[in-house]
């Protein structure tokens, strides 16, 4: 059966195994893969992560896509494959389908944007883990010339819809302190969970804070997502710790969030922050945004989650989450994505790059 190219395309990210922490594989055949492309300068290596400069000099906005090489390693019965409107196999949905739209955009679409547009792809590892890890950050320490692009775009799974901002992450461990003693004789000791049972019974009372920012609602949330605690079945523990994650809209900073935190914590465990991830603005009055809103997006929707938009934004740079992917589909097992709206993808993003040019 004969598919589009793009279907080809990401037919062949996912026959390279790029798993977190195991990405040099396919950073290495995207370099061979684009070895006879026309390019504006030559390509630029930062660990397993690469800037690719294809248009300089047009004049126009200087644009960069960017996306993760990395997938999440979960079960996938057998090789990828199409069956139907679905593609099948690891990264499907996040996010190789959107790098499969940035190879066509190189390799069989540069007309909808070689006169006018300073285009340039950015292939980075490390996303699915800890923000500290993650290659962005080091690629955009090292890159001079990718701190000055006007729009950056994620391509993150998001449906064909236009995802603006990013909520803000940050993790804490609230360590609850009591004292051992046998079970038989608890008011010897001081038990560490039951110290925490009035903290877990206002936070699960706490509601969703909501702001509108651009007519799009965000939310501010807080959720204990781990639990560690007790010795023995017959000893009263001493200690339980509890893994809060904090998610904050794009109106606050981290700091403010990290008061949060502690305010609903009040003193009642000792707090110690760490993977503190910034929140991100939408940017939808940006013209480069507006312009891709109007391209055939299937809507316009808040991001209730943290993107790599955060980093541009950290540093001044306009950025957005727009992909083809499922975004349901995402870590999931047997993970796919639909043929059509991979396809759909790609047509947006070249009307949207083909209407920058007046």
């Amino acid at each position: 059966m004969n598919h589009p190219a793009i279907v080809e395309t990401l037919l062949w990210l996912l026959s390279v195994p790029s798993f977190i922490g195991d990405e040099a594989a396919l950073c290495d055949a995207l370099i061979a893969r684009f070895e006879g492309a026309k390019l504006a300068a030559p390509i630029r290596r930062t660990l397993n992560s690469i800037v690719v400069p294809v248009t300089r000099g047009t004049g126009g906005p200087a644009i960069a896509l960017c996306g993760h090489l990395d997938v999440v390693r979960t079960e996938h019965e057998g090789s990828p494959r199409v069956e139907g409107d679905r593609i099948f196999g690891p990264g499907a949905a996040d996010m190789k389908s959107g790098l499969a739209v940035m190879i066509e955009l190189l390799e069989r679409e540069s007309s909808c944007y070689e006169n006018h547009v300073d285009l340039t792809l950015v292939f980075y590892s490390r996303e699915e883990g800890p923000y500290a890890e993650n290659e962005l950050g080091p690629v955009l320490e090292a890159d001079s010339e990718l701190r000055q692009v006007t729009l950056a775009v994620c391509l993150e799974p998001s449906d064909n819809k236009l995802s603006l901002g990013a909520s803000g992450s940050l993790h804490a461990k609230v360590l609850f302190h009591g004292k051992t003693s046998h079970s038989a004789r608890p008011w010897q000791g001081d038990n560490a969970i039951h110290k925490a049972g009035s903290f877990l019974t206002d936070l699960g009372a706490r509601q969703p804070q909501e702001v509108v920012l651009d007519g799009l609602t965000y939310r501010s949330v807080m959720s204990v997502t781990q639990a560690h605690g007790g010795r023995g079945r017959n000893i009263v523990p001493d200690t339980f710790e509890l893994n809060v994650n904090a998610r904050f809209s794009p109106d606050k900073t981290i700091e403010q969030a990290k008061q949060e935190v502690l305010e609903a914590v009040a003193g009642r465990a000792t707090v110690t922050f760490n993977d503190e991830s910034p929140s991100a603005p939408p940017f939808a009055d940006h013209p480069l945004v507006k312009a891709l809103s109007s391209a055939g997006v299937v809507a316009v929707e808040p991001k209730q989650a943290w993107t790599d938009v955060a980093r541009f934004a950290a540093i001044g740079i306009p950025a957005v989450n727009f992909g083809p992917g499922d975004n349901a589909q995402a870590h999931q097992r047997n993970e796919s994505t639909s043929l059509a709206a991979l396809v759909e993808g790609q047509a947006i993003f070249v009307r949207w790059l083909a209407g920058l040019s007046g």
